[in-house]
């Protein structure tokens, strides 16, 4: 997520939110993270909020979703060639089905260091790997958004078991939507269940910043772009942006944008995240 989904480094951000997202943020010990860092983004909040957000689920809601009966992915659908690249919208790849990963393996961890380089390369705090041209259920993110600094978060087949009743507002922006940024409603916590970069599954409690970019790169995960979820008052403002985008991608394949925000219809997502 970017501040992009990926999300944006700090200094690309308001100076009002360089306390709430340069803070170290420490987060639940049921997370399991690829690695701490000794030595040596994406997505922005509106919020100016110096605390690091709370952990704890609140209002929890009664539905979920999972991913559950998808498809699994292969050795072949793992591979890539360095150096991964974020794919931009209008890119067929980000509105693809994604795989659920059976194989815990070095071709993964692999895959996650790589993808961990590429978030830090381009200023974001977190990634899914739809945005990186894989269409599997993966994703890395990383709250302080600097390479040696907080905790590195892998999170494999993730679903949510609970979110809560109370909507909060952000200035969201991802770096497959370079340069946009503008204003949805997410639940403030979420409870997911995922496994980590073993194969070992855990449960964790995520409220304020980390919520919110998982359920942005969450959204990656299943086809859902971030500006689905926008009022049409909110996507008005950005629309020229979009255009801007669905064009240059025209120039560069050769091919008609695959799918135009002049043409859009109203996306349904699942119930939880935000306005549909």
């Amino acid at each position: 997520m970017a501040s992009s989904a990926t999300w944006v480094h700090s200094s690309s951000l308001p100076h009002s939110l360089l306390p709430f997202l340069c803070r170290r943020i420490t987060l639940s010990s049921s997370f399991r993270y690829i690695r701490r860092q000794s030595a040596t983004g994406g997505f922005s909040s509106s919020q100016n909020n110096s605390r690091a957000p709370a952990m704890a689920v609140q209002a929890l809601a009664k539905r979920g979703f999972s991913f559950k009966g998808d498809e699994l992915a292969s050795p072949a659908d793992l591979q890539f060639e360095e150096p991964l690249k974020i794919v931009e919208y209008p890119d067929p790849i980000l509105r693809a089905k994604n795989k659920r990963i059976d194989a815990f393996d070095e071709s993964l961890k692999k895959l996650v260091e790589e993808m961990f380089d590429v978030m830090y390369k381009t200023d974001g705090i977190g990634l899914s790997a739809p945005q990186i041209g894989i269409n599997v259920q993966l994703m890395v993110f990383n709250p302080v958004g600097v390479r040696g600094e907080g905790e590195e978060i892998v999170l494999v087949n993730p679903s949510v078991s609970r979110y809560s009743k109370k909507i909060v507002p952000f200035d969201e922006g991802c770096l497959s939507f370079p340069g946009i940024t503008a204003n949805l409603q997410r639940p403030e916590s979420v409870k997911i269940d995922a496994r980590d970069v073993t194969g070992a599954r855990f449960t964790v409690n995520l409220s304020g910043l980390p919520a919110r970019v998982f359920q942005h790169e969450f959204d990656h995960l299943q086809g859902v772009l971030f500006f689905d979820r926008m009022t049409e008052e909110v996507l008005d403002s950005i629309r020229m942006d979009l255009k801007a985008l669905e064009k240059k991608y025209e120039v560069k394949t050769g091919y008609p944008s695959p799918e135009t925000i002049d043409s859009r219809k109203r996306r349904k997502v699942p119930a939880g995240f935000g306005r549909s």
